[in-house]
């Protein structure tokens, strides 16, 4: 069975590459792929409008993927929906469950991604792991070892990357994955997860989201100045990318540097980023502490 799957040439490998990544413009402007079967050609239609959403074109995805869509592209369009608008996100929920409820659809891989991704949003993990706990993609297994690291339950995230190493050890995900896991762990285990991210920039083009793995992974060994010069670079490819810009603000706090500029921007941009939800907590207690006083 091995080796008539490795017979096939795997026309998406480029593609899935540049999306795991973060190289989303790449994914786009490489994706006119010739010879695919229907499956590939949906397969990679997934791929292009999860890059546009990834970049924040929401509408062009809503407006592109019609009602006759085969069931993945539906799914990516009820994640463009969710993100579009915080209005229609209780809608946008309810016809997620509606689909995952029905037996013909229900159990699409893709779908259950697009639930658990959405699920994971709304910081609601069980029922995130209710539609991706049974895995069987690789994306859906990376997803669990996030939404277990986000749990505190690295010893769940840790199974979770076994079996994803069993399937492929040099797969993007799976390297990745282990370097989320290190960085949960914490200690020694960071050293690895910085060169699993730096053998990333040095094979592939670099993206936001290998410079900000990389300097996080500075950050947590206290080399701040790298950490600072890393971010910069990545603010250069996005200049609204939300974990660069919380990622800055913490590094020049250590540093000793003014914030500032970079909160107001994750402000603007992102209001309802967890870094500006704390800060506005951390605020009114100080008001209140200083009424108290007064």
């Amino acid at each position: 069975m091995a080796a008539a799957a490795a017979a096939t040439p795997d026309y998406l490998f480029n593609l899935r590459n540049h999306f795991y990544l973060g190289a989303y413009q790449a994914a786009i402007n490489n994706s006119d792929l010739p010879n695919l079967s229907p499956e590939d050609a949906i397969e990679r239609d997934c791929l292009v409008y999860r890059s546009y959403i990834a970049l924040g074109s929401y509408q062009l995805v809503i407006t592109e993927i019609d009602s006759s869509a085969a069931t993945p592209l539906q799914a990516v369009k009820l994640l463009a929906l969710y993100l579009s608008s915080p209005e229609s996100k209780e809608s946008t929920i309810a016809s997620l469950k509606e689909w995952l409820a029905d037996p013909a659809i229900g159990n699409n891989p893709i779908l259950r991604l697009i639930a658990g991704t959405i699920f994971f949003h709304e910081q609601d993990y069980n029922e995130a792991l209710k539609h991706t706990n049974v895995g069987g993609t690789m994306e859906l297994n990376a997803l669990n070892v996030q939404i277990f690291i986000k749990m505190h339950r690295a010893d769940y995230a840790e199974r979770q990357l076994r079996v994803m190493q069993q399937v492929d050890e040099d797969h993007t995900l799976t390297q990745l994955a282990t370097a989320w896991l290190n960085l949960a762990v914490g200690g020694s285990k960071i050293q690895e997860a910085y060169l699993i991210f730096q053998d990333f920039s040095e094979k592939y083009q670099m993206t936001s989201l290998v410079l900000n793995g990389k300097a996080v992974c500075c950050m947590h060994m206290n080399n701040f100045d790298e950490a600072e010069t890393l971010l910069l670079e990545a603010l250069n490819k996005d200049a609204k990318d939300p974990e660069t810009l919380a990622n800055l603000i913490v590094c020049c706090l250590h540093l000793g540097k003014s914030a500032s500029r970079f909160l107001t921007q994750l402000k603007l941009a992102h209001p309802d980023h967890i870094l500006i939800k704390r800060s506005a907590t951390a605020e009114e207690s100080f008001d209140r502490a200083v009424q108290t006083v007064a």
